[in-house]
């Protein structure tokens, strides 16, 4: 495998080069067309330093800022312990020294993506969405595409080739404001006959040059989405997995408006949540999604190297390839694993469905900084921790439950206003411990005197925590 990293790098590294000349081809000719003979020079530096300055700024807070820009939430093992375990398994078998922190995304579209410019600073984002409608299986195939990504340093790639399109969109917006402004006749006026000729020129590079830096880019995209699905297939032995897990993502893609954020993070899903792009084509960042299912299913049981590129083939048609030799030699023909019980048996499957659903919509109250409160009738009363009362009905039955909070260790009393007011700044000497008394085993949450929504896991084994707002300690007893 390592020799089909190496291809994809040099292939990157021609892409990369060929996105550079044409910003500097285009940098020139903008040079000529505003400065002169004398401009061709400045203007391909300029626009070299552009892309120097924009690409410093992505690799300085781009990973953050991606997560931000998608609304991720960071989860620890408690909060969605099949996904995380799922997350390790993979990691395990991708042969990473470290695996990926793990995101969620509030959002009922299923899909995931990854970033990080290294393994050692990876991440991995899934949405609500996925989590709610995928089982094991299927989980694991996605999970698998997401950290080959990782393993093969798409993300890398991905940064720097972005970075490159949007310097030459940005270049091209450039021009074309100022030509409207009437920048381009004022300095182009008088000039004679060749600068106006590179004045045509520019115009017209600015309305080409993005285009055909997005092909470029699409073009080696795509291939390392092929090469995702075969690592996928090779780290789940179970393609069918994956494959179902793409026919459920693109038949629950929803009508998105296309903003400018979700343009830009688009080619980083796997499913474009564009779902017209979906489809494929010259400007689509991923392959087809039926060809890709296809390949999948014409695997055949098998779950190997070489058993991707003779589905591949057989699929594409024609003489490409999408491994390269060194790695179709490295093992022969692999079976694919047995399915799991929930993927095959519809009692098993529909109860682990139900468990799912429960399970997302309590993590995302816990994100939201809910209490919950279990009521004997079974409801879950989700309660917002500004809530002012000191108790609330249940909605079902009427049975009125107190609203948990942490009390005072002097009294073991709960605080009254005053002393939540007060708390919420605590000053030096003043943040005297708290105590909460756990009711059982499982998630549990209580109010702060700050005001602030404190989550107890059923993992939890120290006998003192700090609120994350406040960060006055509090000492959890249990009963």
């Amino acid at each position: 495998m390592w020799e089909a990293i190496q291809a994809n790098t040099r292939r990157s590294r021609l892409l990369i080069g060929l996105m550079a000349a044409l910003l500097a081809g285009f940098g020139a000719l903008v040079g000529l067309a505003f400065i002169g003979p004398d401009g061709a020079l400045p203007g391909a530096a300029g626009a070299l330093v552009l892309w120097l300055v924009l690409l410093v700024v992505a690799l300085a807070g781009g990973d953050g800022l991606i997560l931000h820009t998608a609304g991720a939430r960071r989860i620890e093992k408690d909060d969605a312990p099949q996904l995380w375990n799922v997350v390790e398994e993979m990691s395990l078998a991708a042969g990473l020294a470290r695996m990926p922190s793990v995101y969620i995304v509030d959002q009922d579209a299923p899909n995931a993506f990854a970033t990080g410019r290294k393994a050692e600073t990876a991440a991995l984002a899934v949405t609500s969405g996925l989590l709610r409608r995928l089982n094991r299986d299927e989980l694991q195939g996605v999970v698998a595409h997401e950290i080959a990504h990782i393993r093969n340093h798409d993300v890398r790639f991905m940064t720097l080739a972005l970075v490159m399109v949007g310097s030459i969109a940005l270049l091209s917006d450039m021009v074309l404001r100022m030509t409207w402004h009437g920048g381009g006749r004022r300095r182009s006026g008088g000039k004679g006959k060749g600068q106006a000729a590179a004045m045509v020129l520019t115009l017209v590079a600015a309305l080409v040059a993005p285009l055909a830096a997005r092909v470029l880019y699409f073009a080696c995209s795509r291939r390392r989405e092929y090469l995702a699905d075969a690592s996928a297939a090779r780290f789940t032995r179970y393609p069918p997995g994956l494959a179902s897990a793409l026919e459920k993502i693109s038949g629950n893609l929803f009508a998105r408006p296309a903003t400018s954020e979700l343009r830009a993070m688009a080619p980083m899903y796997i499913v474009n949540p564009l779902s017209a792009a979906s489809r494929g084509g010259l400007l689509s960042s991923h392959p087809p999604l039926d060809e890709r299912v296809r390949i999948l299913r014409a695997m055949g049981g098998r779950a190997g190297w070489v058993d991707y590129e003779r589905a591949y083939r057989q699929v594409r048609g024609g003489g490409e390839a999408c491994l390269d030799a060194g790695t179709l030699q490295s093992e022969g023909s692999l079976a694919a694993r047995e399915p799991s019980a929930e993927a095959v048996e519809p009692a098993a499957g529909q109860e682990a469905a139900v468990e799912r659903a429960r399970g997302v919509a309590d993590l995302l109250d816990r994100l939201a900084g809910l209490l919950l409160i279990a009521c004997a009738c079974g409801v879950a009363i989700k309660v917002p921790a500004d809530f002012a009362a000191a108790s609330i009905p249940c909605p079902r039955c009427g049975r009125s439950h107190a609203v948990p909070e942490a009390r005072s260790q002097a009294h073991d009393r709960q605080p009254d206003p005053a002393s939540r007011e007060k708390a919420a700044s605590p000053e030096e000497g003043d943040a005297a411990p708290l105590t909460y008394r756990r009711r059982g085993q499982g998630w549990e949450s209580f109010r702060c005197l700050c005001g602030r929504a404190v989550q107890v896991s059923p993992a939890l084994s120290a006998s003192r925590m700090r609120c994350p707002a406040c960060r006055r300690p509090i000492d959890v007893v249990q009963g």
